[in-house]
Parts: structure tokens; sequence; C-alpha cells
């Protein structure tokens, strides 16, 4: 019993379901990368930095399959110091492309920092809730844990690189949520995260509608960032409102105490110079993207028109698609981004409908298998870890499928394993080998 129990063991250290996954959707994936850039004249550099990001990613998921995960709890603080110093680096040696400054540029390939400082940050957030989860329902533990995370933001935003903060934030969230973390501290979290997306898009919303500026509160409140003379009367206005709220609940024996008062303030306050940050390291073609979101016939010509381009791609796909190597708005370049953001398109105009179904159900599938290593784990920073790679998963995920209906702006956000992307490919494949880690010890003692 003993020799057949060890030999169920050794057959079973490979979630093979998830990896016939990784491999269907890696082939998907290279089929529409390489069809989609037929007629672009750096072909030959992306096809060259695909076929060579592919062997690297799987020796990298071979290597983190084969290392015991639980050695990152042990490592951390070198985790962690690698990936703030890769993100400093990059900020001083890096070089611009698109208008951010975030990749470090190789003779042969090209390096983002960020991708796998995601990777990283998911194993430091699941080290420090693990060593905290008796105290998890404190506020002060889900402060400590987004303290972790503001490094990492702030210096993201230097780049800028507003959709790796897009994918982080909702991942560290999840962990939190995974780990216990009071509903209520985390609503207070939303909250900030919702006010500092809310003052950029109301600032948007009246640069597109400029008859809104004839009424006063709407001008004074659309120049509110144009100075620290306005910022500090904003703030010194809702502390006033904060105050006069309190009084005004002794005064009705509400009993609210001063302090839910007080940081209620806090919080609009924050959110209110996060969202001045937003808008002052936001560049002109990420703005464009939000004004498009915000209002599509802004641009009909330009990133309006790139969206029903790609949204025109996929219809024309049908219930079995064109047949590879055969979509004319893809390949004749009518699609924007085709081989990264709009990938799905290629997808969709090219295996139609069903070739949708089955990229979104290997996803679900991969997905559903990676929770599965996480309720088996054998440990809580396991069990984290999983749950962190499974929410990067996510939203990675809805933020693709969300950009071709409407419901979320273009945020320069590739598809894992589908998109194109080096840097993109080996972080994800790094991050499903320390998975298959995990789920491969969820028994074994080495």
């Amino acid at each position: 019993m003993i020799l057949t129990a060890e030999t169920g063991l050794k057959k079973n250290r490979m979630d093979w379901a998830l990896f016939l996954c990784v491999l269907i959707l890696l082939a998907v994936g290279t089929l529409a990368v390489f069809s989609s850039v037929a007629v672009l004249p750096s072909q030959a550099r992306i096809i060259r930095v695909q076929l060579m990001a592919i062997p690297l990613g799987l020796l990298v998921f071979g290597a983190a399959w084969s290392l015991n995960y639980q050695v990152y709890q042990d490592q951390w603080r070198f985790v962690y110091g690698v990936l703030l110093a890769a993100l400093v680096a990059v900020l001083v040696f890096g070089v611009v492309d698109k208008g951010a400054r975030s990749w470090f540029r190789l003779p042969f390939f090209s390096i983002q920092p960020s991708e796998f400082a995601r990777v990283g940050l998911i194993l430091v957030l699941a080290n420090f809730l693990d060593k905290r989860i008796g105290k998890i329902r404190e506020l002060q533990t889900v402060l400590g844990a987004f303290a972790l995370c503001v490094p990492v933001f702030f210096l993201l935003i230097k780049q800028p690189d507003f959709s790796a903060i897009l994918i982080t934030f909702p991942v560290a969230l999840i962990m939190l949520f995974a780990s216990g973390a009071s509903l209520f501290h985390l609503s207070i979290i939303l909250g900030y995260a919702f006010i500092s997306a809310l003052f950029p898009i109301l600032w948007t919303v009246i640069s597109l509608n400029p008859e809104l500026l004839d009424n006063a509160l709407v001008g004074y409140f659309f120049h509110l960032s144009d100075s620290w003379l306005s910022a500090g009367s904003f703030v010194a206005a809702v502390a006033f409102g904060a105050w006069l709220l309190w009084r005004l609940s002794v005064q009705l024996y509400a009993n609210v105490s001063g302090i839910y008062c007080a940081g209620a303030a806090l919080v609009l306050v924050l959110g209110f110079f996060s969202g001045m940050l937003v808008k002052t390291q936001m560049k002109e073609y990420q703005q464009k993207r939000l004004e498009v979101f915000l209002s599509p016939e802004s641009d009909p010509r330009g990133a309006g028109y790139n969206l029903l381009q790609a949204r025109i791609a996929i219809g024309s796909g049908g219930i079995l698609g064109r047949g590879i190597f055969s979509g004319t708005q893809s390949r004749l370049g009518f699609v924007p981004e085709r081989h990264t953001d709009f990938i799905l398109a290629v997808v969709g105009e090219e295996l139609g409908f069903w070739g949708m179904l089955l990229v979104t159900g290997l996803y679900v599938l991969m997905m559903r298998r990676i929770m599965q290593g996480a309720r088996m784990a054998r440990d809580r920073f396991g069990y984290l870890v999983n749950c962190g790679i499974f929410a990067m998963f996510l939203v990675y995920f809805c933020v693709n499928f969300g950009m071709l209906l409407g419901l979320a702006p273009v945020a320069g956000v590739p598809l894992p394993l589908v998109s194109y992307g080096g840097s993109n490919l080996v972080a994800t494949m790094a991050a499903l080998g320390i998975a298959e880690s995990v789920y491969a010890r969820r028994y074994a003692l080495t």
C-alpha cells in the first residue's frame, strides 16, 4: 500500500488538466499572433520574440514547478527588494515606448519589469497575510497589506503604467477577501479607489462638455487641481463638512462617532489627491482612451473607430470563422493593437464563435484548476498564493472582454497566453509554475 501511495503521488505531481489548458491557449494565441502581424513592418521581430518567449516560458514554468513554493515565504524580503529595485531601475535606465518608461531594451528582446513585479507582489502579500492571519479582521492588517503595495503602485504611476495598477489592485483586494479580511475595511479601500478614479473621470466628462462650465459650482470643481490653493480650499471644505455632519448627528442623538466622520473625510481627501496624481501623470493617449470610453463619438475616426473595427472583426467571423490566416479586418490593419490588446478580435474573426468559446472555456477551466489547487494546498501560504494567481487571471479575463463589450476603457492590457508579449508570457508561465508547485506539494513533505 505504501508503494502504491508513493506511486500515486508521483503520478499526480503535475495538474495535467491545467497544463493542457496552457498548451492549447499558447497554440491558439501563437497562431492568432502570427496571423495578426502578417502585414506589419515589425513582423519578423514580433515572430522572433514570440518564438523565443515560448521555450523560455516553458523553461521558467518547469523551474517554478520543481522548486518548493515555500522558499518564497522564507525569502520574501529578497523577492520584495528585487521587484522594487527593478521598478526603480527601469525609471533610470529604461526606454520610453508609447509614452511610458517601462522597458529594459536588450539586444534581441525587451523586458517589462512590471509583469514580473505583479507575480512577486502576490508572493509577498501571501506571506504578509499568512503571518498575520490572527489579526486579519483588524484595520491595521489591511492597511499594512496596502502599505506593501503603495511603493509598487507609486513606481508604476511614475512610468506611467496605469494598466499594471488596474490589474494588480483588484488582485490585492481578492487576496485580502480570501484571507478573511473584514468587508467593512475592504469597502473603505474600495471607496478610496472609487474616489481616486471618479475625480479624473468627472474632470474628463466636463472637458468633453464645456457648456457645463457655465455653472459656477462645476467650474470651481473643474479647477480644483489647478493650484495648491484650490486643493487646500477643497480640503478645508471637506473637513468643515465632516465636522458639521458630526455636530448634526450629535444634535439628533444619532450617536455617530466622530471617528467615522473623520475617516470618511480622510478617504475623500486622499482619493482627491490620488485623482490629482493620476490626472497629472496620465499621458495624452491614455487620456484619449478614457475620453473614448466615456464618449465614443468624441473620436469617431480615431480610438473610437478602432474599437468599432474590433467589434466588426468579431462579428464578421460568424459561427465558424473565416479560417486561420484568413481574417480581413485584422490582417489588413483595420483593428489596432491586434496582436496585443485586441487579440480576441483576431480569434473571433478567424475562429468564429466556437473559437471564442474555446478560449473562454479554457480560461474558465484553467482558473478552476488553480482554485482547486488552492483548496488542496498543504498550508495557508500556498492557498493565498494560488488565490492571488487566480485573481490575476480573472482580472485579465474580465478587462479584455470588458474592452470588447465597451464595459471597460481600452487599457493596454494583454490576454495572457494568447496575446503577444514576451515579458507577459514568461511572467505568466512563472505564475502558473508556482501554482503547479502548490499542487505538487499538497501532500509531499519536500
